[in-house]
């Protein structure tokens, strides 16, 4: 599944890191780039466009103007530098609203969002007329793989870990694994962090699923996951026997 997307900004800084934040998502193909709203405006009429990332203040034509413009407009993120928009940004029905300086975990959330809406029975249109937006569940997170030519989603509650395996990640459920080209910091940005724990420069755990730990490792299902070096006291300060969880001394 490929987005097409174009990014819109008066800022050549702000385009500058929005394209940047995109090379790490595969699915986002940018098709062009606006330094303002009516350049963007004949862009979208041109063009079959899935998503916006556009900005808000702007000369001459601000971007909520142009999202009023557009009989079906498609999926929009707002980025802006102005936190008292947000309100009017939502009520165009925008699926997120980024504040600069935007960081690239929130970023990724924004795009995970764009994900599962278009993976869902919702087309954009659809989405786009809705009072306002339909999110996943508060308990559900997906991550999303790219596996032979195609997006896989993966319930973050079926994993049992997370490896690194050179430039390749290695996710393992219960019953199989998948194994997909992205670097592992980048898939701890895209895991609820209240949930997920790095653990290892090369594991990620869930941590919910700890059954034991001791000074050099944890056990996940029955499986020894190893303690990197420069993770052992964070781990000896989140998992001791006063949390509950079993201590296997070594």
């Amino acid at each position: 599944m490929k987005i097409r997307t174009v990014i819109v900004d008066d800022e050549p800084h702000a385009l500058e890191i929005i394209k940047k934040y995109a090379a790490h998502i595969p699915e986002l193909e940018i098709i062009g780039t606006c330094s303002n709203a009516l350049e963007a405006f004949q862009t979208i009429q041109a063009s079959k466009v899935d998503l916006v990332f556009l900005d808000i203040k702007m000369p001459r034509l601000s971007g909520t103007d142009l999202v009023r413009s557009l009989k079906t407009p498609p999926l929009i993120i707002f980025t802006t530098a102005y936190q008292e928009y947000a309100i009017e940004g939502f009520d165009l029905n925008a699926i997120d609203y980024l504040l600069k300086p935007i960081p690239l975990k929130r970023f990724l959330q924004a795009i995970d969002k764009v994900m599962h809406f278009l993976s869902s029975d919702y087309s954009p249109k659809e989405i786009a007329v809705k009072t306002t937006p339909v999110p996943a569940p508060p308990d559900t997170h997906y991550l999303y793989l790219r596996i032979e030519r195609r997006l896989l989603k993966v319930n973050t509650n079926d994993i049992l870990w997370i490896e690194s395996i050179k430039d390749y990640i290695k996710v393992v459920t219960p019953d199989k694994f998948f194994q997909t080209k992205q670097k592992i910091s980048v898939t701890e940005k895209l895991l609820p962090s209240a949930e997920f724990m790095r653990i290892h420069r090369s594991f990620i755990i869930p941590v919910k699923k700890v059954e034991s730990y001791s000074t050099n490792h944890v056990v996940v299902s029955g499986n020894k996951i190893p303690i990197g070096r420069n993770y052992k006291q964070v781990c000896a300060q989140h998992f001791n026997p006063a949390t509950g969880f079993l201590y296997q001394p070594e």
